[in-house]
């Protein structure tokens, strides 16, 4: 076999915000990526829109730099992958360790190995890969350096790693100044040795097993990722496992189904730094794109005609969390943010979407470059059953879908249960929480409702203790909100699927019922003002309101019907109190994931460009209560 000595892939997988994308800003900075006068953001990898606003890697990204040795020599590409750190993102990890042959784990110096860090850990290790241990955010004055090195050498211990695997070189560092050495700060400092990521760089040329070949094997390359782009459509990214790939070039395109098809290689692009060069030729070990192949998919190979060889399909985990996804069926479909007619500003800016052909249209297309969701049809022409890993990658499908111009209905996540001989499983999660010792008995009180049991209960000396349970899925659903009001917003919560388990029975994770609008109208203070002694309410004075619509949260457990529309009553006769000022307390404004967390069972939400509304499924309150009187008589 011959080695190719020029080249290094290497992903860099951790939990979230522990600083993978700020570490590898440094690298592109420190390898000379960009020109002197070029203005540049922080976290320049999550280029979504959505990654920036909520702080997170959701899309794994390639990115090269040319590093120079230090003793000379010719430069080094080392490629890039950026994961995500959250495991509902898993899909994205899969693929990512997919292209490379070493892992950079990033762990916080202060928080430690957290269960996203098992998560992604754990897919390096079962695909055998080598890893290199960075400790970040040295300089955190809460940072206990040797516990973490410790917890993460019984974290591996604890995922059957191998002698090799766990005789990993560690790296201390502090991304954000861009310092990294091989010796061990004083906690709470910054590493002293060091001016910048060399002793980081010099790590990873040193263990990073440089790519493999045979000379004399026919082409096999691995699509691993898609992209699109205006003029040249879709573009597949893949690693060359064996042989050259050139522009022009004519290759086996050997599909999922085993099918195969002659296709030529009308482009062919390489990345440096955050841009994609064309380029003649890409060989063993590298990660390009190429353009040319109209409907090429994830996990499919380009073979060489001659000797055509399959590379094997990615697998991912299997979905734990499903959502029923329709067309807007309220009365306010089409109608913009007031529910009175969608403005002129508004209408130009924003093409509706509304039609069951454009919503399946838009989820077909999400197939195509999300390998962990799967979209099933329900007795509804106009809705499907959308399932993936969890909560959090389904809330952000539907924003996306929000933000291109489509209006949704979205019923109440549930869990995708199996049949295990028998008997009904449900699939279940290692909650992670960390919280200071006053909280502990209201968490534990959370947790026992919603069936979860205490694995590991560990306190580090700081007022602050960390808790393991194992709860069923369904149990978190709504958790959040709850848990950062129990906790007064801080206590820290991170999960991740553990398997599954036999069913846990019935859960009531919500005491407080609805306030339900019982016609429609335009809100007005006056009923805001005497409504809101009964509970929380959702909505400001002049928001249109239908039927059905939830407009609060009762103080009670059950339902309750209101007229949210009422208005004054003007006489020609001053009374005593006519000029008495009421005050409204600010209405309860919830987002796309709390609406998500607050539904129940005959709840649904209506996601609108402008707005996001919880409603009753049935509108009606007659057909609501015979509904209600029949479930009673059983």
């Amino acid at each position: 076999m011959s080695t190719r000595n020029d080249i290094r892939n290497v992903a860099i997988v951790a939990h979230v915000d522990h600083g993978k994308t700020t570490l590898v800003d440094a690298m592109l900075k420190q390898a000379g990526a960009f020109a002197a006068h070029q203005q540049l953001d922080d976290r320049m990898m999550d280029s979504n829109d959505l990654e920036r606003e909520k702080g997170i890697t959701i899309l794994a990204k390639n990115t090269a730099v040319k590093y120079h040795p230090k003793g000379g020599g010719a430069p080094i590409t080392i490629n890039i992958i950026d994961t995500p750190g959250h495991a509902d993102f898993g899909g994205e990890v899969e693929r990512g360790l997919s292209m490379v042959d070493a892992v950079v784990l990033l762990v916080d110096a202060s928080e430690g190995p957290l269960p996203q860090t098992r998560f992604v850990l754990r897919k390096a290790l079962t695909a055998k890969l080598p890893v290199i241990l960075c400790i970040n955010k040295t300089d955190r004055p809460d940072a206990r350096i040797d516990e973490v090195i410790n917890e993460t050498y019984d974290l591996f211990l604890d995922l059957d790693a191998d002698e090799d695997q766990i005789e990993f070189p560690i790296v201390f560092a502090c991304a954000r100044d861009g310092v990294a050495s091989l010796t061990k700060p004083e906690n709470g400092t910054v590493p002293a040795d060091s001016e910048n990521l060399e002793p980081f760089f010099s790590t990873i040329l040193e263990h990073v097993p440089a790519p493999e070949y045979d000379e004399a094997a026919p082409l096999q390359a691995h699509v691993t990722n898609l992209d699109a782009d205006n003029f040249l459509g879709r573009i597949a990214l893949l690693r060359v496992e064996q042989g050259e790939l050139r522009k022009g070039q004519t290759v086996a395109w050997i599909k999922r189904d085993g099918s195969m098809q002659n296709v030529r290689i009308s482009e062919l692009l390489m990345t440096e730094a955050l841009t994609r060069k064309p380029a003649e030729v890409a060989g063993p070990g590298d990660i390009c794109a190429v353009a040319g192949i109209g409907d090429i998919m994830i996990g499919e190979t380009l073979a060489d005609p001659e000797n055509p060889i399959a590379l094997p399909l990615i697998t991912v985990d299997e979905p734990a969390i499903s959502m029923t996804i329709g067309t807007n069926t309220s009365p306010l479909v089409g109608k913009g943010g007031s529910g009175k007619g969608a403005d002129a500003k508004t209408s130009s800016k924003v093409d509706r979407k509304v039609t069951a052909r454009q919503v399946k249209d838009r989820l077909d297309r999400e197939l195509i470059g999300n390998v962990s969701l799967r979209v099933l049809d329900t007795e509804r022409p106009d809705a499907w059953e959308v399932q993936g890993r969890g909560e959090l990658a389904l809330a952000i499908l539907i924003e996306t879908m929000r933000r291109e111009g489509f209006e949704l209905t979205v019923g109440k996540p549930q869990v995708v249960t199996k049949e295990v001989n028998g008997k009904t499983h449900e699939p279940v999660e290692r909650l992670t929480v960390d919280v200071p010792e006053e909280h502990m008995g209201a968490v534990t009180q959370l947790m026992g409702v919603r069936k979860g049991r205490m694995d590991n209960m560990s306190n580090h000396g700081s007022g602050w203790v960390r808790m393991e349970f194992v709860v069923p899925s369904r149990g978190l659903i709504g958790f959040r909100t709850e848990f950062l009001t129990s906790t007064r917003g801080t206590g820290i919560a991170h999960s991740i699927h553990e398997g599954h388990e036999p069913w846990f029975g019935n859960l009531v994770t919500r005491n407080n019922g609805s306030l339900v609008a019982d016609r429609a109208g335009v809100v007005t203070a006056f009923a805001m003002t005497n409504l809101q002694e009964r509970g929380v309410l959702f909505t400001d004075p002049g928001t249109e309101v239908y039927e059905g619509m939830i407009v609060g949260e009762n103080s009670r457990a059950d339902d309750m019907d209101v007229n949210i529309t009422k208005e004054k009553k003007l006489t020609n006769m001053r009374s005593s109190n006519a000029d008495v000022a009421e005050s409204i307390v600010p209405p309860r404004k919830l987002s796309l994931e709390q609406s998500l967390e607050f539904c129940r069972e005959d709840e649904c939400i209506e996601v609108t460009p402008e707005t996001v509304r919880i409603r009753k499924v049935v509108l009606d309150a007659k057909d609501r209560g015979r509904t209600a009187s029949r479930a009673k008589k059983g």
